[in-house]
């Protein structure tokens, strides 16, 4: 293995590791798509380009567009303090677990 490959993994692994522990799905889905970019960096040093491609359009821009939109969706039909749908925030996880 080369000195590239091996801090590429490095950064695969800390940056998978964040995606575990960042509590907001809005960031969450950044740091998704930062270890996607990740993914693709590390598959692009072990010499795979055709899967380092897919992952770029996969899991570096498509997955957190469609998560985008998702939450996006789940704000829009979650109703206001005063009973009308909008901008509220979402659950946590703790909180959704519950119900």
């Amino acid at each position: 293995m080369t000195v590239l490959q091996i801090c590429v993994l490095a950064v695969v692994c800390i940056s998978g590791t964040a995606v575990a522990l960042v509590p907001s799905p809005l960031r969450q889905t950044m740091v998704v798509s930062v270890y996607g970019f990740a993914l693709t960096v590390l598959f692009f040093a072990f010499q795979a380009p055709d899967v380092a491609l897919s992952e770029l359009v996969i899991g570096g821009l498509a997955l957190p567009i469609i998560v985008l939109a998702a939450l996006r969706r789940l704000a829009d039909q979650q109703p206001d303090s005063d009973g009308q749908k909008g901008e509220a925030p979402l659950p946590s996880v703790r909180e959704a677990s519950k119900r």
